[in-house]
């Protein structure tokens, strides 16, 4: 799990990245850069699902740091 979500973050970062380079080659003109988008829309939502689901099972937890409390 802890090899997993970091892959799944750079992911998204690439694919970000590639959407910045499609808009900056094509000018708009292909679907390649609004396919990336989808593409880190996809990863950001399996991201979070994988969390939820590691929390759930047990397999990472939380710091038990308490924010906002006196």
């Amino acid at each position: 799990m802890k090899i997993l979500i970091p892959i799944i973050f750079f992911g998204i970062l690439a694919s970000l990245g590639l959407a910045l380079y499609f808009m900056m080659k094509d000018k708009g003109s292909s679907s390649n850069m609004v396919r990336s988008l989808f593409i880190r829309i996809g990863l950001s939502i399996f991201l979070f699902a994988t969390v939820w689901v590691a929390h759930s099972l047990g397999y990472i937890q939380s710091s038990g740091i308490r924010v906002g409390v006196n």
